[in-house]
């Protein structure tokens, strides 16, 4: 089974992807890693490489191909990245999209960064800002357009534990036998 975990800064990407792939058995890919293995590749540091993101869209459709490729290729995998789900597509046997109110996420983002929580809401919504329009411009994917996912959790309503079970519940009793259909991802085109 191919897992994908999306969602916005913040959310508990990681954390439940860790988890969840662990509680299963699975491997575990994240766009996390797969960003570190390219700034390997080109020999830079991930605050250069970054930095070179920034200016260079060259990087995110590498990050995103790479995604594409492990989805196609792969199974008993949990994939996690902001676009995840996009990037799997039909691949995907279940596509979970986490979110959590800005106010929230900023809090954890200020933890884990120490930096102050106003710092990190004006961060996290200029970085929400920018991936929308990137992914508008390379894809054609609506970022907030959350039809394709099966399940949607507000990760703030719940301790880690308990989002883990929640999810967890949900993979388990998942039979492949009574699925009526995945919403399709449609209309996206895949050119890196």
């Amino acid at each position: 089974m191919l897992i994908t975990v999306s969602g916005p800064a913040g959310v508990g990407k990681s954390t439940l992807a860790e988890g969840l792939a662990d509680a299963l058995g699975y491997d575990h890919v994240s766009g996390g890693d797969i960003f570190r293995e390219l700034a390997d590749e080109r020999g830079v540091s991930l605050v250069e490489f970054n930095r070179l993101a920034e200016e260079d869209e060259q990087i995110d459709l590498d990050l995103d191909r790479r995604l594409r490729q492990i989805a196609e290729e792969r199974e008993d995998l949990v994939v996690e990245s902001r676009l995840a789900g996009w990037m799997a597509g039909d691949h995907a046997d279940l596509k979970l999209w986490l979110d959590a109110p800005l106010s929230v996420r900023a809090a954890r983002i200020a933890d884990r960064e120490d930096k102050s929580v106003d710092e990190a809401r004006e961060e996290t919504k200029a970085r929400a800002g920018s991936e929308a329009l990137r992914y508008e411009e390379y894809y054609g994917i609506d970022i907030d357009d959350l039809a394709i996912y099966d399940l949607t959790v507000n990760t703030a309503r719940w301790s880690i534990d308990g989002v883990l079970d929640l999810v967890r519940g949900a993979v388990e009793v998942y039979d492949p036998e009574s699925d009526e259909g995945k919403a399709p991802v449609d209309g996206i085109e895949y050119e890196f």
